[in-house]
Order: structure tokens, then C-alpha cells, then sequence
């Protein structure tokens, strides 16, 4: 019987590529694991209605972690026109599944590394090294939307005057997402940015927000980082509005290390700083919560270049590192850093994005190669 379940799911286009590329890594490691397929994303959707079945949330449910290739996502009036026929006018709606998982596991901290190994053509400057903690359930993608606007909705809010004055529309020509903060969230996510700045010694924190404007859900967060940095004396807490910590991160990516932020500006930022390593074929991510965790490379499904073994798999393979680290199987999980960073350094196995013609299974066996 294999040491560890995994939920394995491929999800749409291109997650397909990079997931097939990193089993024989994973098994070239001695990674002794049973992978449980899992079906999601748009086939299910247009079929069922459903990107995310409850056969699949039963898969997670057994095993004890997750690895999700890529998912397409497409706005709500182009979702309704891709279902079956027989589906359609039924009040189905599409919702991320990718979001519905952060929920429904209560997957909290989303983890994005961004690491510029060398020999990477890519890299915006070498030696770049941040790491950002995003709060991944709550905040602008929490999910709580209504367009028309209700009108016991928008009494309820005319209790703001700042409200009154958008009575002069319909309500079905008022379209309102929100953004709800908790201090139970804030508190949480901060708390897991100093554990980890503390635990591998780096040398500050920023909280990147933006109070003045957003003044209660921002003033919020902040307000609670600086309640737990006082917990944490040795490490500096800094301040950043989230436009200007965009334009510093280009700058000056130097002066940052471990950067927090709710879900949208957390996502904002994670984007940046993987375009300073090299782009979406560089970045890996973790959805992780008290006793569960997903993880998955952050580049889309890239469907023009489905099953044509030429995107770069390097994010998912620093995926699968991430698994691994929270698995507790350090020492394969940093043999596997290793190696990729052997291959990067040495600069003869690259795909189209870094200006070579290797492939995306080549890869994979050039990273075996290292090992």
C-alpha cells in the first residue's frame, strides 16, 4: 500500500501536458504515492453544469493532498452559451472551481514563492527572492456578487449616505461585488507570513493594501498586522499601498522578502513578481489550510497549445517541490530543486518561452537526468 493518497487533477488543456511530465519526476524520486484522477473543469461544466463534481470533492476528501494542472474560466454569458443544450435556462451558473475548492476546504493561505534561479534567461534581475502569502477565502474574490441589485440589498446599504446617491439608476443597471474582510482572516494570514519570515530568517514583512481608500476592510487588515508584527519584535513590519508596491517591486525588488495581502491584491502582486522570475512557466503555488492542501502551478490552460508537448513545465515541477515540502518529505523536495536548478544553470534543455525548442515531456527528462 502507497505511503500517501494524491488527488490528481489534470483540469483543462495544457494541465494535462505538464501533469503527464510530472508523474515520471515524481516517481524517478522514489515519491511513493497512489494518484487518484479527479474530474474538473469546462468539459464538466458544459456537460453537467458542474466544473466541480461532488464525485471529485469525495476524491479530495480520501486522500491527503491535491495537484491541479490548469483550468479554463470564461465570463458568465459565454459559460451559459458553452452548456449542453438540454442545461441551458435550468439557473446554472458558473463558479471557479478552483475558488469553490479554497472554500469548501477552507484552504486559507495561498503560498506563492517567486525565485529566480540562475541561468534563467528570463529572470527580470538574478537573485531575486520573495515570497508572497495572499489570504485566499475571503476579501474582492469572495464570491459574494449580485447584479440586478435586490432592492432589500440596496436599502440595506443606503444605510452608507455614500450609497443614496446611485438611486438615480435601475437596480438592474447596478452590478455590486463585494469585499469582506475578517479580522479572524487577516489575523491568520499575517500570522503565517511572520511564522514564516521567522522560521527561515528573513529580514521583513510587508502588508501591501490600501487603507486610505478602502478605508474599513483596509484599515482592517492593517490595523491587525501591526497588532501581530508586535508579536514578532526582531522582524520589521512595512506598509505599502498595493499600486505603489507594484511600481517598488519593479524598482526595487531587493528591498522586499515576504510580502502579505487579501485575495485580489495578493493576486495582483503574485503576477508581478512571477513575471521577475521569469514568467507564469516559473510559478508554483500552494492552497493550504489546517489539515489540507492543493497545489498547483498558476499559468492558465493555454488550450492553443494543448497535447503539442511544447509549454514550459518547470512551475508545476516547483509545484510538485511544494507538495513535498508540506508533506514533510524535505529531502526529496529539495533533491528536486536541485535538479531543476541544475538543468536552468546549465541552459541546454529550454522551451519555446525561454528561446529554446525543448519540449514539455524533455523536460521533465532532463530534470530525471539531475536526480
Amino acid at each position: 500500500m502507497a505511503k500517501y493518497r494524491i488527488a490528481w487533477l489534470p483540469g483543462d488543456g495544457v494541465g494535462n501536458d505538464v501533469m503527464d511530465a510530472t508523474k515520471p519526476v515524481l516517481e524517478a524520486l522514489g515519491f511513493d504515492a497512489e494518484y487518484i484522477h479527479g474530474d474538473i473543469g469546462w468539459e464538466f461544466w458544459c456537460k453537467e453544469g458542474n466544473p466541480l463534481p461532488d464525485r471529485t470533492l469525495e476524491v479530495l476528501r480520501n486522500t491527503d493532498a491535491a495537484l491541479f494542472g490548469a483550468i479554463t474560466s470564461k465570463p458568465k454569458e459565454e459559460a451559459v452559451e458553452e452548456l449542453a443544450p438540454e442545461l441551458r435556462g435550468k439557473g446554472y451558473d458558473y463558479f471557479s472551481p478552483i475558488v469553490r475548492l479554497r472554500q469548501e476546504f477552507n484552504l486559507h493561505t495561498n503560498l506563492r514563492p517567486c525565485k529566480a534561479y540562475a541561468g534563467n534567461p528570463l529572470n527580470y534581475k538574478e537573485g531575486i527572492d520573495l515570497v508572497i502569502f495572499r489570504e485566499n477565502t475571503e476579501g474582492s474574490y469572495g464570491g459574494v456578487e449580485f447584479h440586478p441589485l435586490p432592492q432589500q440589498v440596496y436599502d440595506a446599504l443606503c444605510l452608507n449616505p455614500k450609497m443614496k446617491k446611485f438611486g438615480a439608476f435601475a437596480l438592474e443597471d447596478i452590478a455590486l461585488s463585494t469585499r469582506i474582510v475578517t479580522r479572524q482572516g487577516c489575523r491568520r494570514i499575517v500570522r503565517a507570513a511572520f511564522e514564516f519570515a521567522r522560521k527561515y530568517g528573513r529580514k521583513s514583512v510587508t502588508i501591501v493594501e490600501k487603507p486610505n481608500v478602502l478605508r474599513e476592510t483596509g484599515g482592517l487588515m492593517v490595523r491587525e498586522a501591526r497588532k501581530i508584527a508586535a508579536e514578532y519584535p526582531e522582524i520589521p513590519l512595512w506598509e505599502t499601498n498595493i499600486d505603489a508596491q507594484c511600481m517598488w517591486l519593479l524598482k526595487n525588488p531587493f528591498d522586499y522578502d515576504v510580502l502579505v495581502a487579501e485575495n485580489m491584491f495578493g493576486d495582483i502582486i503574485s503576477d508581478l513578481g512571477a513575471q521577475l522570475v521569469g514568467g507564469l512557466g516559473f510559478a508554483a503555488s500552494g492552497n493550504i489550510g489546517d489539515d489540507y492542501a492543493v497545489f498547483e502551478p498558476t499559468h492558465g490552460s493555454a488550450p492553443k497549445y494543448y497535447g503539442k508537448n511544447k509549454v514550459n513545465p518547470m512551475a508545476m515541477f516547483l509545484t510538485a517541490k511544494m507538495m513535498l515540502d508540506w508533506l514533510g518529505e524535505h529531502d526529496k523536495g529539495t533533491r528536486l530543486e536541485t535538479a531543476i536548478a541544475a538543468v536552468l544553470a546549465e541552459g541546454v534543455a529550454r522551451t519555446y518561452d525561454m528561446g529554446g525548442t525543448t519540449g514539455t515531456k524533455e523536460m521533465g527528462e532532463a530534470v530525471i537526468a539531475k536526480l
